[in-house]
């Protein structure tokens, strides 16, 4: 009985700081930095709920769940993935997850790597970095190293966004998964707030390239409109000469000479 006993011991010991080491590791995992912040002017974090205390403006660690609010001031974050973040002025943010940035006041401008699965949550929609498929015949092939996305988001009084592309795709979807726009290079889109608040999918206004937009000409069965200026004109200036040719025939005693 004696030696049972000092058996069950020594197995309960053993699983007890198994458990513990398990614990302790996990909670390394999350009070673990996912990047750093280097700030000048007025940034301030968030210590407690509702308490708010100014960063340093050496480097300072982000941890994920803490909100970040920049005043009159301007900070730069880098993620672990080498992901960078500008943040302007009057702008609160924090990050959910380690992949993920809540945008809830302000603007930022990022420049994400190819491989970087970072995207940014304003009110109910989601911008993310659009992923190309390629296809080739050599499995064995090697792909060229893809650039990295780079583009802006801005929230303005209103409640809308704009999402700017200046490099790479981007894509906005809802809670749903569901696309509402699709950015290509050097494009623009602003969603309304009411699309913000709700997700839902509504007409948004999108900006293309000032070169492209002079070339589109609206069309109408096959014609384009200046062609149907013409078209008009033409018959104008035909309703003209009839009617100048009836008040001469009028005038005068015409006969027509029949062939």
């Amino acid at each position: 009985m004696r030696k049972t006993f000092v058996y069950l011991l020594c197995v309960s010991f053993l699983l007890l700081t198994s458990g513990f080491h398990t614990t302790l590791t996990e909670g390394k995992e999350i009070n673990r930095p996912i990047g750093e912040m280097i700030s000048r002017g007025e940034v301030k974090f968030e210590s407690r709920e509702n308490v708010w205390k100014n960063v340093e403006p050496s480097q300072f660690p982000v941890f994920q769940g803490v909100k970040i609010k920049v005043e009159k001031g301007a900070s730069v974050i880098t993620l672990q993935d080498n992901s960078q973040i500008e943040v302007g002025q009057h702008s609160l943010l924090s990050f959910d997850r380690n992949d993920q940035m809540h945008l809830t006041q302000g603007a930022v401008d990022f420049r994400l790597p190819s491989t970087a699965e970072l995207s940014f949550k304003v009110g109910n929609l989601t911008v993310i970095q659009s992923k190309s498929l390629q296809a080739s015949k050599n499995p064995s092939a090697i792909f060229p190293k893809s650039e990295a996305t780079i583009g802006s988001i801005s929230m303005h009084p209103n409640g809308s966004i704009t999402v700017k592309s200046l490099r790479g795709s981007l894509s906005i979807v809802n809670q749903e998964r569901v696309v509402l726009a699709a950015l290509s290079s050097k494009d623009t889109v602003t969603i309304p707030s009411t699309s913000v608040k709700s997700g839902v999918k509504v007409m948004v206004a999108q900006a293309s390239d000032p070169a492209t937009a002079k070339s589109e000409r609206t069309e109408v069965s096959g014609l384009s409109v200046w062609d149907w200026a013409a078209v008009g004109v033409g018959i104008g200036g035909m309703a003209g000469i009839a009617v100048y040719a009836g008040e001469s025939a009028g005038g005068h005693d015409y006969i027509p000479i029949c062939p």
